[in-house]
């Protein structure tokens, strides 16, 4: 196999312990349980490799990274790697002492998940009394001089709520807000007809994103992530699989992309049994996707196919059990239709009123 370019970003989903329930949740649907979690030893292990790998940025992430009592010892491992560190937190958890400890051991910049800018919606969709302590954490990380991120998860439940939500953050001196339209699969699959949202909604947004942004002149940085969905254009795929990022789950096992996990016969490593180099270079997993010549038609011979890369091979599973079909997204994937009928006017699911309050599947993790 001929080695792949390097990676230059990791995901590091530390834990999947959460004191959130989200709805669309895009942890896998089984979780790692607590006592099969890296230890820190494997840990600093996993960010030694990493930095000698040309990794330069690392998501500490879950679940909530804020249960590992080890956290501060990560971060050190990763900024003594060269690595670049951003924690991504529900924000529960976070308090003053906790902000200089990781600021200590080397914490460059954290990212802030916010799920509506009413606390009381916010709470119920997050299902737990999240909002003050998100609200705190915000406060806490500008008082530190750390750049502060936000990401919102969006839906049908807070797209009408999306200038109110910009505010809020630039209210709390967010320099950058991620505006994530949900992806379904996984946890969100589950609650899709509470989640999709309406083409109106849409249109709207978009608008409001680009008022935003005429009006912040790039003060803050507004990325919104399209709706898979709505537009008839698959989106790609990290980068293309395995070509620029890799996750390490708890246990860890290495993904070319946080849903990977879903999928079939992937037959995933584990960083217990090989090195990263090895895993990236010369697993199967990380080698399904690569490349073009495991595309199908309309695929192999479509010109955009160097650049969404056939789309989420974790999309296409999902909604027709074979993840190396053309993902549906892709108006000319002959499995379109299966998303012409979620979102095309009349459809139950995309119904022209917001979700209703509750109706959720939520998560509810259990103990380790």
């Amino acid at each position: 196999m001929t080695a792949a370019p390097r990676p230059w970003a990791l995901l590091a989903e530390l834990t999947h312990g959460c004191p959130l329930h989200c709805p669309y949740c895009s942890n896998p649907l089984e979780l790692v349980r607590r006592s099969r979690e890296l230890s820190t030893a494997e840990w600093t292990e996993v960010m030694r490799q990493a930095g000698e790998f040309g990794v330069v940025h690392t998501h500490l992430s879950g679940g909530e990274p804020l249960l590992r009592g080890d956290l501060a010892e990560i971060v050190t491992a990763a900024e003594s790697a060269g690595i670049y560190t951003q924690l991504v937190t529900s924000g529960v958890g976070l308090d003053g002492a906790r902000l200089t400890a990781l600021t200590a051991a080397g914490l460059r910049s954290v990212q802030l998940s916010v799920q509506h800018a009413d606390p009381a919606a916010a709470d119920r969709i997050a299902g737990h009394r999240a909002f003050a302590a998100k609200e705190r954490a915000a406060a806490l990380v500008r008082a530190a001089g750390l750049p502060l991120g936000l990401n919102v998860v969006l839906h049908r439940d807070n797209l009408d709520a999306l200038d109110a939500l910009i505010r809020r953050g630039v209210d709390w001196g967010a320099d950058r807000i991620e505006l994530a339209n949900t992806q379904f699969y996984g946890w969100a699959l589950r609650n899709r007809d509470a989640l999709l949202p309406t083409r109106d909604q849409l249109a709207r947004a978009r608008e409001t994103v680009q008022r935003w942004r005429d009006r912040l002149g790039g003060a803050t940085d507004l990325v919104w992530v399209v709706p898979d969905y709505f537009d008839g254009v698959a989106k790609p795929c990290m980068g293309g699989w395995g070509a620029v990022s890799l996750t390490v789950a708890p246990d860890g096992t290495a993904l070319p992309c946080p849903a990977a996990a879903s999928l079939p016969d992937l037959d995933p490593p584990n960083v217990r049994d090989h090195s990263l180099e090895w895993i990236w270079d010369h697993s199967g997993a990380f080698n399904r996707y690569r490349g073009e010549g495991w595309m199908r038609e309309p695929c192999r011979t479509c010109s955009r196919r160097a650049e969404d890369f056939g789309g989420c091979r974790c999309q296409a599973y999902a909604l027709t059990g074979d993840a190396a079909r053309t993902d549906p997204a892709c108006a000319l994937s002959p499995d379109h239709g299966v998303i012409r009928a979620l979102t095309d006017t009349g459809h139950p699911a995309a119904a022209a009123t917001p979700a209703p309050t509750g109706g959720y599947a939520y998560r509810k993790p259990g103990g380790g």
